[in-house]
């Protein structure tokens, strides 16, 4: 077997006092957290696509990066010890999981069939080396927008013929995930959107989308798949207008076309910012709604309009993500899984362990500060206080429907203005800023 990344050791944990870049300082996995090891709460992942396959390219310039398999030249070759340098990295780093679409571990062939087979052959491949690793897959998906087959989207195409090509991919997909012992398998829409409405039935592409949808749960269920099923909303990019928007629109078409049994949500920090939000207003949606399944941790760069897909280290970001996670009762099938590549300038293999690292301490930080909040009652007390006219009198009232506008005119009359109290935003943007520096 190989060693892909030599010079690099199991990555230590080492404190805030090292200033090892190979260490972690605040990511010690069998710390115990509120019950739980660190490892346990955040269920990190590596996404394959961006660790195996980005080269670092850009639409101005060809990829940078330099990597240890770059010599090897027979894609079946290429694809066999990327899955061994995977386990591998993960192995060094720590992380428990991994992710992948089909597309990243084997090259596409002429034909469907002669690609299964060599899905499978790879997969055979995966199998083998987890009987000698504890490394698992967190979830699996379907590449159906980077062929050129996929112009005019997948399951929203103009093409029965395209449709049922990415049936037949997303079917070969599910059964992959659930050999693999795979815990999710995740639907993003890529390029199920549209660019003009000049040339777009949206009634009949919307519908074919969840009849898309109902055809996988009803194979999921036909081949024991027991994994949640998620849905990853992500707005603009590649297409204009997509139809997973964001969080609010994806739970809205689920429950529209009764599918929100069936589903949760992969929310990726990146695709929030993009859609106007910020991170947590998206996982707060989806945790309200019971629909938070599982994370994509990166961060955008507010200063670009597209999907940068950094490594997430701003601490603000990370704490109030894990607040969210915590409040929800922390993951089940879910995880954190870093969509996120290296910058175009950081190209060698090391660089890849400087961004995993950063990550992984980002959301450790996060998570102790967020249980902490939690703990202190911080946010919680406030807004159960803001609140508290709704708990009792009138307010009680109009929360059991027991009054209706007759009753509440009568009520104001009788009453006259209402009296306000600040929301005292600042005060508590100054709390947070305590707890995260540990000064509180």
């Amino acid at each position: 077997m190989s060693e892909f990344f030599k010079g690099v050791g199991k990555i230590p944990y080492e404190g805030t006092g090292s200033d090892n870049p190979l260490a972690f300082k605040y990511y010690n996995p069998d710390e115990v957290i509120d019950g739980k090891t660190m490892k346990d709460h955040l269920r990190f992942a590596v996404a394959y696509w961006h660790t195996f396959q980005a080269r670092g390219a850009d639409p101005f310039g060809s990829g940078t990066a330099i990597r240890p398999w770059d010599s090897i030249t027979d894609p079946m070759d290429l694809a066999f010890a990327k899955v061994e340098a995977n386990f591998e990295f993960c192995e060094k780093l720590g992380i428990p999981f991994f992710c992948f679409h089909d597309r990243d571990i084997a090259p596409e062939a002429d034909n469907l069939a002669e690609t299964n087979k060599r899905l499978d052959q790879v997969v055979a491949r995966i199998k083998d080396r987890m009987k000698n690793s504890d490394v698992k897959l967190l979830w699996g998906t379907t590449n159906a927008f980077s062929n050129p087959r996929f112009v005019h989207g997948a399951s929203t195409s103009c093409s029965a013929d395209v449709f049922a090509y990415a049936a037949s991919q997303v079917k070969k997909a599910m059964e992959i995930t659930l050999e693999l012992g795979g815990q999710n398998y995740v639907f993003w829409g890529g390029r199920e959107g549209y660019e003009t409405l000049l040339n777009t039935d949206m009634k009949l592409e919307l519908d074919n989308l969840a009849r898309f949808l109902k055809m996988a749960v009803d194979y999921a269920k036909e081949i024991g798949f027991k994994g949640q099923l998620l849905i990853e909303p992500k707005p603009k990019e590649p297409t204009k207008h997509q139809y997973d928007f964001d969080a609010a629109t994806v739970i809205g078409f689920l429950k529209s076309y009764g599918l929100s049994d069936y589903f949760k949500l992969n929310i990726e920090a990146n695709h929030a910012t993009l859609a106007q939000h910020s991170f947590q207003h998206d996982l707060r949606v989806s945790r309200i709604n019971n629909m938070l399944g599982s994370i994509d941790a990166n961060q955008g760069d507010m200063l670009l309009g597209w999907d940068t897909d950094q490594f997430p280290t701003n601490l603000y970001d990370t704490t109030l993500a894990m607040y969210e996670v915590l409040m929800m009762g922390g993951f089940t099938t879910g995880g954190l899984n870093f969509d996120a590549k290296v910058r175009r300038a950081s190209f060698e293999p090391e660089d890849l362990f400087y961004g995993h690292i950063a990550g992984m301490d980002a959301f450790a930080k996060g998570l102790k500060v967020a249980h902490r909040l939690i703990k202190d009652g911080v946010f919680e007390k406030f807004i159960q206080k803001r609140y508290e006219s709704f708990t009792q009198g009138i307010g009680a009232d109009i929360v059991a429907g027991k009054v209706g506008f007759k009753e509440l005119e009568a009520y104001t009359l009788k009453n006259g203005e209402p009296k306000l109290v600040s929301g005292r935003q600042e005060v508590l943007e100054s709390l947070l800023n305590l707890y995260i520096t540990e000064t509180k």
